[in-house]
């Protein structure tokens, strides 16, 4: 009786095992259904997607790239870093580091002019320009001899008419047929007051013609020594960014009614006393800073004043400043004579 007892409960105890492995494995079983089917919904999701965005893209692609993006970013580096590269070029060509322009006939070095003055005119001038052609400037054949042999180019500069096309326009086009020796700002309009931004134009504009060691700004009342105003240069030649003029300083006046009103007065000081700088019948500046002045006009700031406008432009420069008393044009033994 105590044996079949145990048989009947070895069979009870096999029959549950049974059950409960039945009811584990359909556990399981429901278990990978239910994940399978969640992996399916979320596969079907992500293609709807997909097609969506194809659809409204076109593309299957976001509107600009991760490449695009980083393409738009180098491009605004470089930007930034077109004008110091411009200017080291500049710098690399003074110091000598120069591309050799051949001829094509003869195969010899083309010559680099010494200096490129503008002398800066204005309209009812023509007793003035007339006086510096006989002076000291020359016409026709004389003033090519000069350009030949002593790499000194010559032009008078001058703006256009507030009414384009007038007789004061008229007037300087059939000047310069006669002579030859203009160089007409067709950008700039002459007014009084707007010499300082005349100044810059020219030294942009004979920066980009002729590629010349330097660049002069003249008053059409000043008459120069060609000779000594070129021994001069020669010995500046080492110097790749150089601003040689008869340097001075001078008060700032704040009263509009002056003669002299600087409408920027406050930026002085309260000193009211101007920096440094060459003083405006004539000075100097090397190919370097005539390039910064072309790369940057569209933002270098000119006060009430020309001589004091071309100083600000380099105050934050490495440039050498050269105070050259031969510049002082109403000095003993000055290349230079106010008239």
């Amino acid at each position: 009786m105590q044996s079949k007892g145990s048989n009947n409960r070895l069979s009870g105890m096999m029959y549950r095992s049974r059950i409960s492995t039945l009811m584990l494995c359909m556990f399981a079983s429901m278990a990978s259904l239910y994940v399978a089917g969640r992996l399916w919904q979320d596969a079907e999701n992500r293609v709807f997607l997909i097609k969506e965005l194809d659809r409204i893209t076109g593309q299957g692609q976001s509107a600009v790239s991760v490449d695009d993006t980083l393409k738009i970013i180098a491009c605004r580096e470089q930007q930034k870093k077109l004008s110091a590269l411009e200017m080291e070029l500049v710098a690399a060509r003074q110091q000598g580091f120069t591309s050799i322009h051949l001829e094509e006939t003869n195969m010899t070095p083309r010559k680099r002019p010494l200096v490129v003055i503008g002398v800066l005119t204005r309209f009812g001038r023509r007793n003035n320009r007339d006086a510096i052609r006989k002076a000291w400037m020359g016409t026709g054949a004389a003033l090519k001899k000069m350009e030949d042999e002593k790499g000194i180019i010559v032009r008078f500069v001058i703006g256009r008419s507030a009414n384009p096309g007038d007789s004061l326009d008229r007037g300087i086009y059939s000047e310069n047929k006669q002579t030859d020796d203009f160089i007409i700002l067709e950008n700039h309009v002459e007014a009084l007051g707007e010499l300082p931004k005349k100044t810059k134009l020219f030294f942009a504009h004979a920066s980009e013609n002729w590629d010349a060691e330097f660049y002069a700004k003249v008053n059409d009342d000043v008459y120069v020594n060609i000779d000594a105003l070129g021994s001069t240069l020669a010995a500046h030649l080492d110097k790749p960014r150089v601003y040689i003029g008869c340097m001075k300083s001078g008060e700032v006046f704040s009263e509009t009614s002056h003669k002299w009103y600087e409408p920027d007065w406050w930026k002085f000081g309260d000193g009211k006393v101007y920096f440094r700088h060459a003083s405006g019948e004539m000075l100097v500046i090397s190919q370097a800073l005539a390039k910064f002045i072309s790369i940057n006009r569209s933002i270098l700031r000119t006060y009430a004043h020309d001589d004091v406008s071309v100083g600000s432009w380099f105050i934050g420069l490495d440039v050498k400043h050269v105070d050259e008393r031969t510049f002082c044009c109403w000095s003993s033994g000055a290349v230079c004579a106010g008239v």
